[in-house]
């Protein structure tokens, strides 16, 4: 990152005016208004700087965004929840309410090896309370792309606009004719507009030449680069669909990383939903940790609420200690909201700007799991420019949608992951308007010829074929 963009990056976050904690050790700046830190994040340019993380051995790291600043939730340490300072805000789904301890911001011990013993299980009159089944479906709007514009035709809501009308298929091959994974991608028009992007684990990445250039160019130059190998080709519009590159030499294979973020809406009518994740976790990250891969695993969490409330959002930087990624988890409560769209933006600029994404050869997931749109305004970052630096850095998003999630939720949940290369996930139930009935395959949502599974190995298999090309040589 040049000079003058670090020193404003640091500017910005004294102006945001966080609380961070660094090993155990509490850092307590003067907390700014709402206001001020929504105008510090939506003044901040993209930053696209490279992922570069080397790895994520380390106690966790929670940087915290306040809300109202007449209300606060005391930060308290793990196992340990001091009383609310106020009454609970009234939720979307009044059976959704529930009492909220602060999730917790600091470690007190250091990180200890990813196998560790499971957390008991809830117990109900002594005996261990069956894990609740949650089923949901899955569709892939980027290999049903022309389903995928007609559900855009007929779905009339308010978004933040990309053009994704036109894409084209860029694969960056080696000499062996292996996909190379994680290679930087950049696409320059003559007039000099510039997307950034990086390949998946296959060496793939689509791009949308309407989305980040509003001229009438017909020629891109497109650059890939790897480990200080460099290939170049042109995009014509309208001529191909796809277009591959070649680097000069061999791209060693290498271990399997993974870094992991549960983007989670904490708002009151989120409480079912997040005592299912709670209770997933550890088969997720259990039949991932067994895959032939063997992937070297970082978990990171960014809850959300909205500026009405205690806090706008709550990150925990990544960490390869499950046990105590599992116990800030289990913290974490469903509570406040009020107006129906919450903070997502905030939160996905907070998942793409902010968190220590592992660099060359990791792969980069986003499970963003909500129930509702995001905040659109003048003065709140906006999702679409979160989801252009996720695209240039590598960082897919698999949109989970809640049950409540209302069309246009669906519309920008189904836009972000598209864009990123993700998937589009939903809850289903045995009879689609009604949650209360239990597991099904039913859904209110727009959506066709999907599968249905239960949320966790749905979620297992994504992180499956996420790892698939990549091998377990160079561990």
């Amino acid at each position: 990152m040049p000079l003058q963009n670090l020193r404003l990056s640091r500017l910005l976050t004294a102006l945001l005016g966080s609380q961070l904690l660094l090993f155990g050790a509490p850092v307590t700046a003067a907390q700014p208004t709402p206001a001020v830190a929504l105008a510090a994040a939506v003044s901040a340019q993209p930053d696209f700087a490279p992922p570069s993380a080397n790895h994520c051995r380390r106690p966790m790291r929670t940087h915290e965004v306040p809300g109202r600043p007449d209300v606060a939730e005391p930060a308290v340490s793990i196992g340990k929840a001091l009383p609310r300072s106020r009454a609970p805000s009234v939720s979307r789904d009044a059976a959704a309410k529930a009492a909220s301890p602060a999730v917790a911001l600091s470690m007190e011990r250091p990180p200890e090896a990813l196998a560790v013993a499971p957390a008991p299980a809830p117990t109900i009159g002594g005996n261990r309370e069956a894990r609740p089944v949650v089923t949901a479906g899955m569709v892939d709007d980027n290999a049903d792309f022309a389903e995928y514009l007609a559900f855009r035709a007929r779905t009339n809501v308010p978004h933040q606009a990309r053009d994704i009308s036109e894409r084209h298929l860029l694969t960056v091959r080696d000499r062996t004719g292996r996909g190379v994974p994680d290679a930087q991608v950049q696409v320059r028009s003559p007039e000099g507009a510039l997307l950034r992007a990086r390949t998946d684990s296959a060496g793939r990445v689509w791009l949308h030449p309407r989305s980040f250039d509003t001229g009438q160019s017909t020629l891109y130059e497109v650059t890939a680069s790897h480990g200080g190998q460099t290939a170049q080709g042109l995009l014509r519009r309208g001529q191909k669909d796809a277009l591959e590159l070649q680097l000069d030499g061999a791209v060693a294979p290498q271990r399997a990383r993974l870094d992991l973020v549960f983007l989670i809406d904490a708002t009151g009518s989120m409480a079912d939903e997040i005592q299912k994740l709670k209770s997933s976790l550890r088969s997720i990250a259990d039949d991932s940790a067994r895959l032939p891969s063997r992937p070297d695993l970082c978990f990171g969490l960014v809850a959300y609420r909205d500026t009405t409330d205690p806090f706008v959002l709550r990150s925990h930087d990544f960490t390869n200690d499950l046990g105590a990624f599992q116990k800030v988890l289990n913290q974490l409560q469903a509570d406040g909201g009020g107006d129906y769209p919450e903070a997502m933006g905030e939160a996905l600029h907070e998942t793409v700007h902010r968190l220590s994404w592992r660099g060359e050869g990791a792969t980069r997931m986003v499970v963003l799991l909500a129930d509702a749109p995001p905040q659109l305004g003048p003065d709140r970052p906006t999702y679409d420019a979160a989801m252009q630096v996720a695209l240039g850095k590598g960082i897919k998003v698999f949109s989970v949608g809640a049950s409540g999630l209302d069309p246009q939720g669906e519309f920008i949940q189904r836009q972000i992951a598209q864009y990123t290369g993700g998937r589009f996930v939903f809850l289903t139930y045995d009879r689609a308007e009604d949650p209360a009935s239990g597991p099904g395959r039913e859904t209110v949502h727009d959506v066709k010829n999907y599968s249905v599974a239960t949320l966790d190995r749905l979620i297992g298999r994504l992180i499956r074929e996420e790892l698939a090309p990549l091998s377990r040589k160079g561990a």
